[in-house]
């Protein structure tokens, strides 16, 4: 899966840029435009360990770096599993997944980053999936499981065939926690989501990664019903489409430490606009959902097109992810 990516409940951390090289043990196909990839260390060593909910940098042949979550049990440092789907309008890096990374190739891969942790005071878990979210939701499923925590799964897809990691699900010793529901199937098996969320339960926490319309309904079934904001973990796999009407305007951005000023052209993002001035800027997912770009906003009004700041930091406007957000102001001033 692409993670994502990362998601907005907790305290947010610098990335670490280690990396590792990896080889690509096997690559199998698990469902409908999924391949699941098992990737082991070329040196035999232990793997950094990682907790659930975590993912990992992936470098892809053309340059690209992706973001995918490991859906493997996090007590394994043998290896690492992630699952990639093949997005119909993919901007190089599923593609380059599924049709370039073969078994035996090695891979540079960054260490393992959560920003979708599973609370340390949950008494309780709902775990809901939509689609190639399954990825962080399978991982902790696998630890509440060895933890003999409380849990239940809810796995949403359009059919059958698109249930990647269904066998891990039915045979994973998850028993009746694990539930799919599928789209196209029989109207007594789909989702029911108002029971599910009908009131929030003490100590219960509900996390929840796919598509953003399915995480719009958790949320806003969530929110109608009580249950508090911090109680509810979120995880986005892209960015938020830009309105229908809305306009690019072209900009400035100016840099507080040296007193620069670039201009940033209506059809340019503020990373290549500064990359292309000499000014470097690390950046990763080009879609505002894993945070590397973060940048301290000085002076200006950013207009927030991420998903990994929360509602809450996004309204303080006092950072920004250049790669996708653009500013409300003539200028922008960057603590650069």
């Amino acid at each position: 899966m692409r993670l994502s990516m990362l998601i907005q409940n907790g305290p947010m951390t610098m990335p670490d840029f280690s990396l590792l090289d990896v080889r690509v043990a096997r690559k199998t196909r698990e469902a409908r435009d999924v391949c699941a990839f098992e990737l082991r260390p070329v040196d035999g060593a232990l793997l950094p360990a990682f907790s659930a909910g975590s993912h990992i940098d992936v470098h892809l042949p053309g340059g690209l770096t992706r973001q995918y979550s490991l859906c493997n049990a996090p007590a394994e440092r043998h290896r690492y599993l992630i699952g990639v789907l093949r997005e119909p309008a993919s901007r190089g890096g599923s593609q380059a997944m599924h049709e370039l990374v073969r078994e035996g190739d090695t891979l540079r891969i960054g260490a393992p980053r959560n920003h979708f942790a599973l609370a340390a005071d949950a008494q309780d878990s709902l775990l809901l999936a939509g689609g190639i979210g399954i990825t962080p939701i399978l991982s902790m499923a696998e630890h509440l499981a060895a933890a003999g925590g409380a849990f239940s799964l809810h796995y949403c897809v359009r059919s059958a065939d698109r249930a990647a990691f269904a066998d891990r699900l039915r045979d994973g010793g998850f028993g009746a926690r694990a539930h799919v529901h599928c789209d196209d199937g029989d109207a007594a098996q789909r989702l029911d989501l108002a029971r599910l969320l009908e009131a929030p339960r003490p100590g219960r926490h509900v996390y929840v990664c796919g598509p953003r319309g399915f995480i719009d309904a958790v949320q806003a079934r969530a929110a109608e019903r009580g249950w508090p904001p911090e109680r509810v973990h979120r995880e986005f796999f892209g960015a938020p489409e830009v309105a229908p009407g809305v306009v690019e305007a072209s900009f400035e951005v100016r840099l507080a430490r040296s007193g620069r000023t670039v201009v940033v052209p209506k059809d340019v993002s503020v990373v290549k606009a500064l990359a292309a001035a000499g000014i470097a800027v690390p950046f990763s997912c080009e879609q505002g959902v894993c945070g590397t770009c973060l940048t301290r906003v000085v002076e200006g009004v950013p207009e927030h097109r991420d998903s990994y700041l929360t509602p809450e930091e996004q309204a303080c406007n006092d950072q920004f992810t250049p790669c996708c957000s653009r500013s409300k102001t003539p200028v922008l001033v960057l603590d650069l």
